[in-house]
């Protein structure tokens, strides 16, 4: 009966849902400069507002909370679920072709534009949910909260202030990530290492080298400058090496050096096996040339030792681990700068349930520091809610009933905004096999997605909530 009613509510809302979505996406939400009520800049809070005056329209009651979150109530009972999204965006980028980023196109059933599934769409989806349950007068004893975040996406400083403030509800699910249900998350190990030495006049030398440019995603560039060989030294090393490795080098004379960039191909570091690491494959290229002994040399060595190339799972570290939940533990070796008295680097790990300080962090430290370096880092938790909760079951039977697909736990090595909340899962709004382009050109979200959650969204909100 239940079911009956939300498919009747549905059936001519998809333009409503568009338009909402539409008015996020044309808000550029990236981070900026803080300022009295907008703590992560304009754009964030410009979005806010507009989610908040969204909420208000569709008869829901709704409160900014200083800037950081914005929260849309059903009822104002006890909360007995809250579904966490972020409005939010990464930097566009370049390369769309479709429309511009804050242009929103909607083309053949494709809403194209930052943030339409990233994760404004799925605000907008579930702020329709609530409003479909309060429409349709079920009675309900207790609230559910959409909780409309601003800085997911560089560091969910905003959730760690409204949870400081406010209590967890019984159950949570944010649609940041993909259905099924995300009831696992690898906690993270990211180190900072670092090496120096005295400069060195003997030739050839690594004057300086630069790869990476944030630690969580696997660099796709780098690049260095050697002095004390030519070009036409190199190449014939580096022929071998791209045979090798995949990595592709290319050589320009700068400044009396000859300056080699490698060129990858880059990836989250959550899933560091589906890039080509462009650090450790010029690293591989620097020691295979001539170069005259000394610090650097023996420094790059070494690090060619501890992460080589092509190794993802910590294995020369000593490290690798896996477990049938998580699976098993990545590395990915995201930064390093280099100059002609040091280095510093990065790596992100992402780790399963089975690691500990003592089988991870201890390890790798103490193989860090067995070669000369200085070694610092911290190892964070995973998270996992058992599959087997009675919350998990409800949100896999609605699933199922919804879309006909099987419900089922999945584990990310990527962190949601559920990693820290106790009871937390990840759920929708993508279904499974659609390509969203995540953080990249033309970005997009089937609509036909944004409306089954909907609605499923509303029965689990009754479920939860009567």
């Amino acid at each position: 009966m239940i079911r009956e009613q939300i498919e009747a509510y549905f059936a001519d809302k998809e333009k409503l849902l568009v338009e909402a979505v539409s008015r996020l996406v044309s808000i550029d939400s990236t981070e900026g400069e803080p300022a009295p009520g907008a703590p992560f800049g304009p754009g964030p809070a410009a979005a806010l507002r507009e989610a908040l005056a969204i909420a208000e329209e569709w008869g829901l009651s709704a409160e900014n909370h200083e800037g950081y979150v914005g929260a849309a109530d059903l009822n104002g009972g006890q909360d007995a679920l809250h579904i966490l999204g972020h409005l939010d965006v990464v930097a566009p980028g370049e390369g769309w072709t479709v429309t511009q980023p804050y242009v929103p196109k909607l083309v053949d059933g494709l809403l194209y534009g930052r943030g339409t599934d990233d994760d404004k769409g799925p605000v907008a989806a579930s702020l329709l949910a609530m409003k479909a349950v309060k429409d349709l007068g079920v009675p309900l004893t207790k609230n559910c909260k959409v909780i409309m975040g601003t800085n997911e996406e560089s560091g969910s400083g905003d959730i760690a202030w409204y949870f400081a403030r406010h209590p967890y509800a019984p159950a949570t699910f944010s649609p940041d990530a993909g259905f099924p249900v995300i009831n696992t998350e690898k906690g993270g190990f990211r180190p900072t290492f670092t090496r120096s030495w005295p400069a060195q006049e003997a030739l050839p030398r690594v004057k300086w080298l630069h790869g990476g440019i944030r630690g969580n995603i696997l660099p796709g560039d780098a690049s260095a400058g050697v002095e004390g060989l030519t070009m036409h030294d190199i190449q014939p090393v580096a022929r071998n090496i791209t045979a090798r490795t995949g990595i592709k080098f290319t050589f320009a004379h700068e400044g009396g050096l000859t300056v080699v960039r490698a060129k990858g191909e880059a990836s989250h570091a959550a899933w560091p096996e589906g890039g080509n690491n462009a650090v450790t494959g010029l690293i591989s290229l620097l020691c295979a040339l001539p170069l005259a002994d000394g610090d650097c040399k023996a420094a790059l060595n070494d690090l060619n030792a501890l992460l080589p190339h092509g190794d993802c799972k910590g294995r020369a570290l000593g490290i690798a681990q896996e477990e049938p939940v998580a699976g098993p533990l990545t590395v990915a070796f995201s930064l390093l700068e280099a100059t002609e008295t040091g280095l510093k680097g990065y790596f992100d790990s992402r780790v399963p349930l089975c690691a500990t300080e003592e089988n991870c962090l201890n390890v790798a430290k103490a193989a860090f520091e067995a070669r000369g370096f200085a070694f610092e880092g911290t190892q964070g938790a995973p998270h996992h809610v058992p599959a087997g909760s009675p919350f998990i079951q409800t949100l896999l039977k609605r699933y199922e009933e919804y879309t006909g697909l099987k419900g089922e736990c999945l584990s990310t090595g990527g962190g949601t905004y559920v990693h820290d909340i106790p009871g937390g899962v990840a759920f929708g709004c993508s279904l499974p096999g659609f390509d969203s382009r995540l953080h990249g050109p033309d970005e997009r979200v089937r609509v036909s997605d944004l409306m089954v959650s909907a609605k499923l969204f509303a029965h689990i909100i009754i479920d939860m909530c009567q």
